[in-house]
């Protein structure tokens, strides 16, 4: 049987943990989707530099572990636990949301494109005004999961003394010499967290299935 009383008696360090992790998430997922997005815009885009160095950021984040691009800021940097958690998550999310993105920019048809151009919109008007907002609708499952996925990696603030949920755990536990119960207390926080983006992310692409 779970022991209750610990949470009760540490419920102040477990929403401590709760919130430092909901807000870390939140600045994470804006910035990871402005980011990724750009990423996509530059992989597809017609001018060579802006191509290569889109295929290099997301070649390159994709295939290296999160928790060395979270180390290379708070030990090579310098930064906070909080600052280097944050980052991390954002600059690794953004390579997988990039992708994401840009198979919804190619699933749009290319004549759109094309005709955006010849009525005298720019590239960058065409993107931003015609292109962009159908793919991201073709994608929002897949950037849901992206989500939920960046809500369950920011467990590794935790390691870096992030003052998130894993971190305070780490506390409890070192000072109640209690394992099991303590971590999944934490556990059901994060459920908190990801049901509800889970049903949602169901729920859009239903509505999306209908709508088609």
């Amino acid at each position: 049987m779970l022991d209750f009383s610990i949470l009760t008696e540490n419920l102040d360090m477990y929403l401590e943990g709760f919130k430092t992790t909901i807000i870390a998430s939140l600045i994470a997922l804006v910035a990871s989707f402005l980011l990724g997005t750009l990423l996509a815009v530059f992989r597809i885009a017609p001018f060579k530099p802006l191509n290569w160095l889109g295929t290099i950021y997301v070649e390159f984040i994709r295939n290296i572990p999160l928790l060395i691009i979270v180390f290379f800021f708070f030990f090579g940097l310098g930064f906070d636990g909080l600052t280097s958690g944050t980052i991390g998550l954002t600059i690794y999310t953004a390579s997988f949301i990039a992708e994401a993105i840009r198979a919804g920019i190619l699933a749009v048809p290319k004549g759109q494109m094309e005709a955006a151009r010849s009525s005298g919109l720019s590239y960058g008007q065409t993107m931003r005004i015609i292109i962009l907002p159908q793919a991201i609708k073709i994608v929002i499952p897949p950037l849901g999961n992206q989500f939920i996925n960046l809500v369950k990696n920011s467990s590794i603030l935790g390691i870096v003394a992030g003052l998130d949920l894993m971190y305070q755990a780490d506390l409890i536990s070192s000072r109640t010499y209690v394992v099991f119960d303590v971590y999944i207390f934490v556990a059901l926080f994060y459920l908190i967290l990801t049901i509800p983006l889970s049903l949602g992310v169901g729920y859009l692409e239903k509505r999306l299935a209908k709508s088609n």
